[in-house]
């Protein structure tokens, strides 16, 4: 009778694995708002995409601890931006892209941080306050965010943009990519339009 008795248990708890959609317990954030300060970031893996973009590659196996879904890694996932602004807009948009391409799924909750590094140095962007909803992106999917700049139209040099820093959510190590929006951004007061970064999800395109 023992031994039925634990093979039962072990039977159930095992049908409880399965299920392996729960998200791990809230952590907070390392990238915060801004992705500013974080470290191991991954100069020279970045390179051109079609000349729409920059593409950071990164390849992992991970493995679902006791059949969990855990969070997903920068090196399970490959970054990509492409400039997706339509004309008339009053600002720029750029389209980051993260692909899982770790073998196995994983979650991903929030914002990204993101920098632009600029001639004047890094600039951060703020989030947009909308609401980050945890998903969870199957093997092989794809999501999108978006980022929104203000547009140069003061007819001056502005301030030059010679890179993007994605920082995953809940992440520390970075992936540098080229920038593929407008090359440069006006110069303001601080009054000014700013630069901003929605959540998982937030560019548009949707979960592919």
């Amino acid at each position: 009778m023992a031994v039925v008795a634990g093979l039962s248990l072990t039977a159930c708890q095992n049908g409880e694995d399965d299920l392996g959609q729960t998200a791990p317990s809230s952590a907070s954030s390392t990238s915060g708002g801004s992705g500013s300060g974080a470290s191991d970031q991954s100069d020279g893996k970045a390179s051109a995409g079609n000349g729409s973009g920059g593409q950071g590659t990164a390849a992992g196996t991970g493995s679902n601890e006791n059949g969990k879904v855990g969070k997903c890694r920068t090196d399970e996932l490959e970054i990509t931006a492409t400039d997706s602004t339509i004309d008339g807009d009053p600002d720029g948009t750029v389209a980051v892209e993260l692909k899982n391409g770790g073998g196995r799924d994983c979650v991903l909750s929030g914002y990204a941080g993101v920098d632009l590094k600029t001639s004047s140095g890094s600039l951060s962007a703020e989030r947009t306050g909308e609401k980050a909803t945890p998903m969870t992106l199957k093997d092989g999917k794809s999501v999108y965010f978006g980022i929104n700049y203000p547009i140069n139209e003061s007819g001056g040099s502005g301030v030059r943009i010679t890179g993007l820093v994605v920082t995953p959510p809940d992440e520390t190590k970075s992936v540098t990519l080229d920038w593929p929006g407008a090359a440069t951004l006006p110069v303001t007061d601080g009054s000014g339009s700013r630069v901003k970064v929605g959540p998982m999800g937030s560019a548009g395109q949707g979960e592919g």
